[in-house]
């Protein structure tokens, strides 16, 4: 399989957007009463979101470089590229995360000079933080989202 990385475009924006995960991780789902707004987030320039695109050209995934991938509560003061990402959701739960996050981390690597890389995930997703986990991240802090009790983890690799 190959991966392609393009700037996220409306088409892609609006098909990210009626994505559905099951529960528990419908915690990943737009919300329907915010998409316009979500949409000028996605396409934004400055949020930094790529689709990840199969060789035929389908889009498979997305994900962000910068400030989208924090999260309110998480102590960020380190410099790091901090890395987003979403996968369609009937290609969740096959063991390809580890394959889409080499391919966002290699694209990173290129495009942007970081030393540093950084994600920060819910803690109840056990399976992305082991996928993260087989690329060398180690948790290096866990934390309560600023007005809500959702817990997250912070994780770290240097390039």
């Amino acid at each position: 399989m190959k991966l392609t990385f393009q700037t996220l475009h409306k088409d892609h924006a609006l098909a990210i957007l009626n994505w559905r995960y099951t529960p528990p991780y419908d915690f990943y789902n737009f919300n329907a009463d915010t998409v316009l707004e979500d949409l000028r987030y996605l396409l934004d320039p400055k949020n930094a979101f790529y689709v990840i695109l199969n060789s035929l050209g389908e889009l498979e995934g997305y994900c962000s470089f910068g400030a989208d991938g924090q999260v309110p509560g998480g102590d960020y003061r380190v410099e790091a590229l901090d890395l987003g990402m979403g996968i369609r959701p009937d290609l969740t739960g096959l063991r390809h995360g580890k394959y889409y996050a080499q391919g966002v981390i290699k694209y990173g690597a290129d495009r942007y000079e970081a030393q540093l890389f950084r994600v920060t995930i819910a803690q109840f997703n056990k399976r992305a933080q082991r996928v993260w986990q087989k690329l060398g991240f180690e948790q290096v802090e866990e934390f309560s989202k600023i007005s809500s009790r959702e817990k997250f983890v912070i994780m770290t690799r240097a390039v």
